[in-house]
């Protein structure tokens, strides 16, 4: 058994505050820090990455000051991170947290992050460039749903689950089906041979309004635009050779900020495309929520929802 393993087996209570975009979830954390005595860990793939401020709604750096995060600007645009990474990074950092006599606190919308520190990881191969770059060269030539066609031959299981134009995981299962001559599904139903026993508190901001949640990301992309993701797209594909293959430039807002900039809508239907993208990502993390088993659920836009938190956290930390 590894450190990591023994370090996880004997870890109090961590808290994982959990929620879609645009729920709050960045603001009720940093007041759980000023608070109580907890440590952020970031739980977002689009925050680890360097540059990629404005689009992945990253703390800034006034705020970072008074309430650090970990696993934020960690990689560059150009590094894939994988979910097995942060399992590991963030396993360590609940170690050292603890042993520093305070809480892990946990909070942030990528649930596959929680569910691989809550259930472990299936044995899935490690990406292969090689054949991904033959994937997305045969997508550029016939679109990604011929892609998510042949997938739904070779794994109708995995297809069923993915949107055909979801380019992220079509390309992930078919490149896992490629290397291993197994389709995704069936090696997801292995058992699952690196659990750990992790105790955690679960917290979930789950708007009771689906209107407002829409109306919230609409305005909160709007505002991304107002104060420079723009410009920070720009800046970014100064600083580094990027694609729109890679992961980092496939998060919500990037990807549509540089199909802007290369011309083929305008600002307008940037910020329509932008927010729609953003609502389907909060309806898969909502998903997400609803596999799991969480015994706080709490509306993030009713007045009593933080002092409520507060209490619990203190509560429960106590």
């Amino acid at each position: 058994m590894s450190s990591i393993q023994l370090a996880a087996d004997q870890l109090p209570p961590a808290i994982f505050l959990m929620g879609p975009t645009a729920a709050g979830k960045t603001d009720l954390a940093i007041e759980l820090v000023q608070q109580r005595a907890c440590e952020i860990i970031s739980v977002d793939s689009a925050q680890i990455y360097k540059g990629m401020n404005i689009g992945s709604a990253k703390p800034d750096a006034a705020t970072l000051k008074t309430a650090p995060h970990h696993l934020i600007n960690i990689c560059d645009p150009l590094e894939a991170y994988s979910v097995a990474q942060f399992r590991a990074d963030a396993l360590d950092l609940m170690a050292q947290i603890t042993a520093r006599g305070k809480v892990p606190l946990l909070a942030g919308g990528t649930m596959m992050y929680y569910k691989a520190l809550k259930e472990g990881l299936n044995q899935l191969p490690v990406r292969n460039e090689g054949i991904r770059k033959e994937i997305d060269l045969e997508a550029k030539q016939h679109g990604w749903p011929y892609i998510h066609e042949k997938l739904r031959k070779i794994d109708p299981e995995t297809a069923k689950r993915i949107n055909p134009n979801d380019s992220q995981r079509i390309q992930r299962a078919i490149e896992v089906f490629n290397i291993t001559g197994e389709p995704m599904s069936k090696l997801l139903s292995a058992k699952i041979s690196n659990q750990t026993t992790i105790k955690t508190i679960d917290i979930a901001l789950v708007p009771e309004s689906r209107a407002e949640l829409h109306k919230n990301i609409g305005l909160r992309f709007k505002n991304m635009i107002a104060i420079g993701l723009i410009e920070e797209v720009v800046q970014i594909k100064k600083r580094w050779d990027l694609s729109l293959e890679m992961t980092s430039m496939r998060c919500v807002g990037y990807r549509q900020v540089w199909e802007y900039l290369e011309g083929k809508y305008d600002e307008q239907t940037l910020i329509e495309k932008g927010s729609a993208a953003t609502r389907q990502l909060a309806k898969r993390q909502l998903t997400w929520l609803r596999s799991f088993p969480i015994k706080h659920v709490l509306d993030p836009y009713s007045e009593s929802t933080r002092p409520e938190i507060l209490r619990l956290v203190k509560t429960l930390i106590s």
